[in-house]
């Protein structure tokens, strides 16, 4: 259900008795205003049902989630498609740099084509070191930084995304932008919305154990999944919230036992997903989506093409839900307007 917005219009009585000097002149400057306003023959004036639903307010909640994350982009595939520009993106984690690169301008084939370049090994500390010589391999795009409190430093990879994107401060998005990283020594969440914009995402996808922790000011940033994994919470204020989760689910039966990595990475998967569900509780989305990617691990970044695939349906479930979505509030702007 979509939440009802809190905006109101004024309203002024007019003055009794016969104006004035500063009136008169006050009147004709409106008459002039409203002259100047009306449109030309042939032109249909815009009605205030048309007004209310030109620009629906629409805030985009990317989730952390690893490579499943790659999903994220036929999300944003499915609001081009609708001719829906959001008017707030919040992610984590991978949520956080697909949001940031849709935010700073890339449209949905941009970011493709980025993961695309660098996908052709396994975004993976332990397989696919040495990429082909099409595309940057994983040795290219990534330091080994067990100095620093981690098996990964990923100073080359968000380099690397710079290079796609003009955009170097949160005053440089085009689209309003709330990036979530976690302070390890509180615990808590941090909403980065201003200050760099690389920064930012390394510290939201700063996996404890994979990537080295960010420092900011007195906190020390890692993966903002640890605390907010789905920042519906962060966007709650907008009129419509979209939350895409691509955390992902274990299923028992396959035969095979987890491996230290499954294990590790699924443990953090679990801790995730109770947080969301807790939080959903709490700010329940207008429109949650959730696609099929039970079997896609953390760093398997090498497989875009089927995961954009097994994400098909659940975009297209998302495009019917915001044209429902936006035909209500067209609706009920409209039946506003006659009660008007």
């Amino acid at each position: 259900m979509t939440k009802a917005s809190n905006r109101t219009l004024s309203s002024r009585k007019p003055r009794s008795g016969y104006p004035g000097p500063p009136g008169l002149l006050a009147g004709a400057l409106c008459w002039l205003a409203l002259v100047a306003g009306t449109p030309a023959a042939g032109e249909a004036p815009e009605t205030a049902a048309e007004a209310a639903c030109a620009e629906p307010d629409v805030a985009l909640v990317l989730g952390s989630g690893g490579a499943a994350g790659l999903g994220h982009i036929a999300m944003l595939r499915a609001f081009e498609e609708q001719g829906i520009r959001p008017a707030a993106v919040a992610g984590t984690s991978i949520g956080a740099i697909v949001g940031t690169l849709f935010a700073a301008g890339l449209d949905s084939a941009a970011i493709e084509s980025l993961f695309r370049d660098f996908g052709g090994s396994a975004f993976n500390p332990f397989a696919g070191w040495i990429g082909d010589a099409a595309a940057p391999g994983l040795r290219e795009l990534i330091e080994i930084d067990l100095g620093n409190g981690s098996l990964l430093d990923s100073n080359r990879f968000t380099d690397f995304v710079a290079e796609r994107m003009s955009a170097r401060q949160f005053a440089d998005t085009q689209i309003p932008l709330y990036v979530v990283a976690t302070d390890f020594w509180s615990g808590e969440a941090r909403v980065l919305r201003n200050g760099d914009l690389l920064q930012a995402m390394r510290a939201s996808m700063a996996v404890p154990g994979v990537f080295a922790p960010v420092p900011m000011g007195e906190d020390l940033l890692i993966d903002g999944g640890a605390s907010n994994p789905l920042p519906v919470d962060v966007v709650a204020d907008h009129d419509i919230v979209v939350a895409i989760d691509v955390t992902g689910s274990r299923r028992p039966g396959t035969g095979e036992r987890p491996d230290i990595s499954d294990l590790l990475f699924s443990s953090f998967e679990i801790m995730q997903q109770s947080i969301i569900r807790a939080r959903l509780r709490e700010y329940p989305a207008d429109i949650y989506i959730k696609p099929e990617l039970d079997d896609i691990r953390m760093l398997h970044f090498d497989r875009v093409d089927e995961i954009l695939e097994r994400t098909r349906p659940a975009a297209r479930e998302l495009a019917e839900r915001l044209r429902e979505l936006t035909a209500q509030r067209c609706a009920g702007a409209g039946a506003g307007a006659k009660g008007n």
